[in-house]
Parts: C-alpha cells; sequence; structure tokens
C-alpha cells in the first residue's frame, strides 16, 4: 500500500508549537495549494490542506517559518475521529502528518539566515560537523527526530538569493 503525500504551497497563519503531556512538540497548520485554474471569475482558486507535524518538524517551522511563506511538505494523510467534549458528537478529521518539511521561502539578505531549512524526521545528523548540501540556493539540513536542539556552525558562509516571481505565480 501507498500512502505517500507531496505539497507545496503557503503557510496559511503563523505556527503555534504545543506540547504534549509527555514533552513531545506538535503543531497543526494549514496549507493553501494552488489548483493552477481560475474561476470564472478570473480568481485563483486553492485547497487548503491540513496538517501536522511531530518533534523536530514541529519546532523547525515555529521558528523558521511564518504566515505566507512558501513551504513542501511531504508525509502521508491520516484520517481520525474523536467525539467532541462541547456537544458530544463525533468529529471526523483527515490531514496530513508530516515526514519532512521544506522551507521553499528565498532568503532576505536583510535578515539574520536561517540554517535549518529542511527536516526529514528519521535521517542521522552530526552534531559538532553537520553536513550541509546547497540546493538550487536553499540549505538543505536533514535531521535525526530524537534530538531536540541544533547549534549552527559559526564557520557557515551566508550567502544571498534572490528570485523574481511573477504575481501569476502566486496562489494569492
Amino acid at each position: 500500500m501507498i500512502n505517500n503525500v507531496v505539497l507545496v504551497g503557503r503557510i496559511t497563519k503563523d505556527p503555534e508549537i504545543k506540547y504534549t503531556s509527555t514533552g513531545i512538540a506538535t503543531l497543526a497548520f494549514t496549507v493553501a495549494v494552488d489548483r493552477g485554474i481560475k474561476d470564472n471569475s478570473g480568481e485563483r482558486q486553492a485547497d487548503f490542506i491540513n496538517c501536522v507535524a511531530w518533534r523536530n518538524n514541529a519546532e523547525f517551522l515555529s521558528r523558521y517559518v511564518k504566515k505566507g511563506y512558501m513551504i513542501g511538505v511531504e508525509g502521508r494523510i491520516q484520517t481520525r475521529s474523536y467525539q467532541s467534549q462541547t456537544d458530544n458528537q463525533m468529529r471526523y478529521v483527515t490531514e496530513v502528518v508530516c515526514e519532512s518539511v521544506t522551507n521553499l521561502q528565498p532568503r532576505d539578505p536583510n535578515q539574520p539566515q536561517a540554517v535549518n531549512q529542511n527536516y526529514q524526521q528519521n535521517q542521522p545528523r552530526q552534531i559538532n560537523n553537520p553536513s550541509y548540501q546547497q540546493n538550487n540556493g536553499f540549505n538543505n539540513y536533514q535531521a535525526n527526530y530524537q534530538q531536540q536542539s541544533y547549534s549552527p556552525d559559526s564557520s557557515f558562509e551566508k550567502e544571498s538569493f534572490n528570485v523574481d516571481v511573477a504575481e501569476d505565480d502566486l496562489p494569492f
């Protein structure tokens, strides 16, 4: 069986991290994904996809992503249900559980550089000597989900990246 989802879109609000009673980081968010077509009035259409990130993916999003940022999400679709405590009705939820999150927002040369541009859950990392890959001007960094913090290498060289984006390429 295959259950794999890949999304590229814009996050709809500033991420707010929460922690479970056992201290595991979690973050629920929505990604607006452009459908690539316009409606009868000429407006672009978008789908708003509910997502949930856990552990380092959640911490990464809360630190380095803001409302309107373009992100890439890879994960799986999950359905669940629960009984509402307010009206005792069953609620059904379909969401994407993130296994990898990538910040696709170009860096602003006037802002401090965020080294962690790509988190993937079950990938090893070396704390004392992180390895970096360059991919189209974005830093890709893979982290093991068991690690809770990251200190950037002070010798990492800052770069700037400028992109010309036409209004027709934006989902809003």
